[in-house]
């Protein structure tokens, strides 16, 4: 009616009517700044950060028994034999004769060409190939002439035979190197030490560190500065990299010294989300030092095994160069998961993913895919429970895991959680690429027609078969373990 009284607008009630989640929440929220929503504006009431108001259920590990594993001075010895069957298939591969042939020809007296080979590379490789258990073994004799020092004659006698080991295999070494020097030519000479000069600029200029939680977009430096932290840096300071080389190198003979730990960090503790944060940097370097021990061992070991017999064989031999170079794939495939079986057991899998349950991700949100939800400034002594938005660098996350402590713009801490959010993720990876080895092995087996291939594939399986089971003994172990963990929880319960 003209002159009455009129009621708000439909706009005014479905904007200003209804109370927004900044007037429940507050406008003080994770670091003393304001939610923002459609409008860009923010209701100025004090309330208490939202780690205070919606606090995360608490991160609920299952424990894992205790697998058994190989000593260290077992498996060396399992992967020096491995890698000796594998140079002997390597010699069979190259050097076959046609020994079922009449015996008025020469080469058919034997299954292989024996004056063709050169046994001083042979003996060369074997040393090479046997250097990891040789200093397990020093290591293994130091150990216990230490703790037998109360008897003289059993400590004299421990420090004879490291000595006598040690100087045996300076001793032959040096004895190959020296014959190989004289017959062979200087192209061939590099082919030997190629390793040892690749392994140098890839594993020790770059050293693994703790890194800043500030990220580069932050950082303001000018180029003077940026100059001057080169310079400082191991790279350019030789006594620092002599160091740093001796510690590669060392790393190179022995396995990792100790095993990182992880605690669940109290809910109540000021410092807790540094405290995640600085342990995920510590097991990131840790786990890059195993994965790069890994791969330089995984891939030494194929080159002396299946690639230096190569580059020794005259030009006027013929070999299988297809099957050879499967062979070489074959060898470094099977390496690589025997040294990740061992480097990366289940319980280290397990530390890594305690620390990434506890670390958290965040996915990044493309624009005007969030419209009207509440977005707050991320605070790095918060604890973030899941679905929250948050502003960081200009840009918006969303809180994906059960906690979240990392940081937004950090692409190292995403990586982290997806590769061990899920425990068993690398084991399933191994028991995939071991079996996929042992199918297309047994599948080429089938097919095969020659004696050598028929035998080098036989004694390669056997190998394979001990890998492949103990990766499946601890999936089968680790898979079930969730579920009796569950049952005995039910169990617990209903027993109230």
């Amino acid at each position: 009616m003209p002159g009455g009284r009129r009621g708000p607008s439909r706009q005014q009630l479905t904007r200003s009517a209804l109370p927004s989640l900044q007037t429940l929440v507050g406008g003080n929220v994770g670091n003393g700044t304001g939610c923002r929503n459609r409008n860009s504006n923010s209701v100025g009431l004090s309330a208490p950060p939202i780690s205070a108001l919606i606090t995360p259920e608490p991160v609920r590990h299952s424990r894992i028994p205790e697998l058994p594993l190989d000593s260290n001075l077992l498996f060396e010895f399992l992967l020096f034999f491995y890698l000796l069957v594998a140079l002997f298939v390597q010699y069979i591969n190259i050097y076959k004769t046609v020994w079922w042939y009449p015996y008025s020809h020469p080469p058919a007296s034997t299954s292989l060409n024996f004056h063709l080979m050169d046994y001083h590379l042979a003996i060369f490789i074997t040393v090479m190939l046997a250097r990891r258990l040789v200093w397990k073994i020093v290591s293994e004799v130091k150990q216990v002439s230490q703790s037998s020092r109360g008897s003289l004659v059993g400590y004299v006698v421990l420090i004879a035979a490291r000595l006598c080991l040690l100087t045996l295999c300076g001793w032959v070494l040096c004895w190959t190197l020296v014959n190989l020097c004289k017959n062979h030519s200087v192209l061939n000479l590099l082919f030997i030490g190629y390793p040892f000069g690749v392994y140098v600029p890839l594993c020790c200029f770059h050293q693994e560190g703790p890194k800043s939680q500030t990220s580069a977009a932050d950082c303001d430096y000018s180029p003077d500065q940026q100059q001057l932290d080169l310079a400082e840096t191991p790279f350019f300071r030789p006594r620092d990299f002599l160091l740093l080389l001796r510690e590669n190198l060392r790393e190179q003979f022995s396995a990792p010294p100790h095993m990182p730990t992880h605690t669940c960090p109290p809910h109540t503790h000021t410092h807790t989300p540094e405290m995640i944060r600085s342990e995920v940097e510590e097991l990131k370097s840790d786990f890059n030092r195993r994965i790069k021990e890994v791969l330089f061992n995984s891939l030494f070991s194929a080159y002396y095994v299946a690639f230096l017999p190569l580059c020794f064989v005259k030009s006027t031999q013929y070999y299988d160069m297809r099957w050879s170079c499967e062979h070489l794939i074959m060898v470094w495939i099977n390496a690589f998961v025997m040294l990740m079986n061992q480097l990366l057991p289940p319980s280290y899998c397990d530390l890594l993913h305690r620390s990434a349950a506890h670390l958290g991700r965040w996915q990044k949100l493309e624009h005007g895919s969030y419209s009207n939800a509440p977005q707050h400034l991320w605070s790095e002594g918060a604890i973030w429970p899941p679905g929250v938005l948050v502003r960081h660098n200009r840009c918006v996350y969303k809180a994906v895991g059960a906690y979240n402590v990392a940081l937004p713009s950090d692409v190292s801490h995403s990586r982290f959680y997806f590769l061990f959010h899920k425990p068993l993720r690398i084991l399933n990876l191994l028991i995939w690429i071991e079996s996929s080895v042992v199918l297309y092995q047994l599948y080429s087996l089938l097919r095969s027609e020659r004696w050598n291939n028929t035998l080098s594939l036989g004694l390669i399986l056997f190998c394979n078969y001990y890998v492949l089971f103990k990766l499946l003994r601890d999936r089968l172990v680790l898979g079930v373990t969730p579920g009796i963990h569950w049952l005995a929880q039910q169990h617990a319960v209903v027993a109230r």
